[in-house]
């Protein structure tokens, strides 16, 4: 068509996989892809709806994008534009708003790309977005990683939580289908496999046969192929069972490292957050990682400035942390989501308050990766390189999710290595040499 395209992706690793489907759909389409910023005839933008931060973001990038380009065509889908599609449309430039049902079928709803005065809007009720399409992507930094999405939706209702309403009930991709998009990622030269999803420990697919697929079999799957390194991006922690935790601990492809939602460290805190574990469930489930796989790497989502909580209630949260077993955190601070049950919830938390707190995890975060980092001093790992930076300098990865850095050189680029930690002077990267 003689046309190009940009894309840009704001939110989850799962967003990521479907911004690089979308961008495989133009160029079998016979488009020209361009990065982001620069000028194209085209801009896709997949939103993110987590926070009200993330929507003001997607407003201030196509405002930007038409102010550089006003004859750009805009679309915007992603879980904002599911949530609020009408908001999208009145930013005057937008032409097409597209809902998690209609997203991966955008050519249905364009015909040459013209710019009109109004903008159309397509969504389906939330009840009705049932579509599972396959994605998968590199790591957007690293091109070393590949993000492969088996699971879509969410069944929980978390008091705090939108994505629900934005993706639908949970529902899985079929085992076949994903290992047949492991077997070509393999194929493009990746030597790391990320299995991400809404809610991935939730993977569960009925094949036609007796019993049901869960996670545990296609972790068993994936470690038949000829894949050095099998990553899970995020589980939830009443889902993290005995036998995924086993298979870590005696597998040499799956990566001794989990990251495992808390949201908060204070009783109350999280019945109105209705998580689906207490607190005395989730610390005997870090002891058991800690007792089950040796050096194993934790992360661990906090929510901070949740409706009712007290200084006393975020001191809870600051003394659980303080004491676990675990290597970094990662900080959000409570955004106000419409047609949530916590925005009716009493006790709002002013900003400042909220802003102080985070502040105070993330520098405990920077502290307890920085312990991590020195505890594994004169320790032997496998480190998969990234691509070189522009520096004297080669950055990659432990199997433990542990940041190194050498001396740069091309040869190491995409490879795993026998490596040395030698030593950790701050909470950035470890230091150590190749054997």
């Amino acid at each position: 068509m003689g046309k190009s395209v940009s894309l840009h992706t704001l939110g989850c690793k799962l967003n990521y996989s479907e911004t690089s489907t979308l961008a495989g759909k133009f160029n079998s389409n016979g488009f020209e892809l361009k990065d982001y910023g620069e000028k194209s005839d085209i801009f896709v933008l997949n939103t993110c709806s987590v926070t009200d931060n993330a929507d003001k973001e997607c407003r201030q990038i196509i405002r930007s994008v038409l102010n550089k380009n006003p004859d750009t065509y805009i679309i915007v889908t992603g879980c904002y534009a599911q949530l609020q599609p009408n908001e999208i449309a009145e930013i005057h430039g937008v032409d097409l708003v597209l809902g998690s049902n209609e997203k991966f079928k955008l050519f249905d709803y364009v015909n040459g790309f013209e710019k009109k005065e109004l903008s159309c809007v397509f969504t389906s009720p939330t009840e009705e977005i049932t579509n599972l399409d396959y994605a998968y992507s590199s790591d957007v930094e690293s091109r070393t990683r590949a993000f492969l999405k088996i699971q879509d939706g969410c069944d929980y209702n978390c008091s705090f939580c939108t994505i629900p309403l934005a993706r639908g009930k949970s529902r899985s991709l079929a085992m076949n289908r994903v290992i047949e998009n492991a077997e070509k990622l393999i194929d493009a030269g990746y030597k790391e496999i990320v299995l991400t999803g809404v809610n991935t420990g939730d993977y569960n697919y009925q094949n036609g046969t007796p019993g049901v697929n869960n996670l545990y079999d296609v972790l068993c799957e994936l470690e038949k192929l000829d894949i050095p390194r099998i990553r899970i991006s995020s589980i939830e922690p009443n889902l993290l069972n005995d036998d995924i935790i086993q298979l870590a601990g005696s597998s040499v492809k799956l990566c001794s490292h989990f990251h495992i939602p808390l949201q908060s460290g204070d009783p109350e805190t999280l019945k109105l957050m209705r998580r689906r574990y207490n607190r005395d469930f989730y610390e005997n489930l870090i002891e058991k990682l800690n007792r089950s796989i040796p050096g194993v790497g934790i992360g661990v989502d906090v929510i901070i400035g949740f409706p009712g909580e007290t200084d006393d209630r975020f001191e809870n949260t600051f003394d659980f942390l303080e004491e676990l077993q675990v290597s970094y955190l990662h900080v959000f601070t409570y955004s106000e989501r419409r047609n949530t049950f916590a925005v009716t919830l009493p006790g709002r938390v002013d900003m400042s308050a909220r802003k102080e707190r985070s502040g105070i995890l993330r520098e405990l975060s920077n502290k307890k990766r920085l312990l991590f980092y020195r505890k594994n001093a004169g320790n032997k790992h496998k480190v998969l390189f990234e691509t070189a930076k522009p520096d004297e300098y080669i950055y990659g990865f432990t199997d433990n999710y542990i940041k190194v850095r050498t001396k740069h050189s091309i040869s190491l680029e995409n490879t795993i290595k026998d490596f040395e930690i030698e030593t950790a002077d701050n909470y950035l990267f470890a230091e150590g040499k190749i054997l």
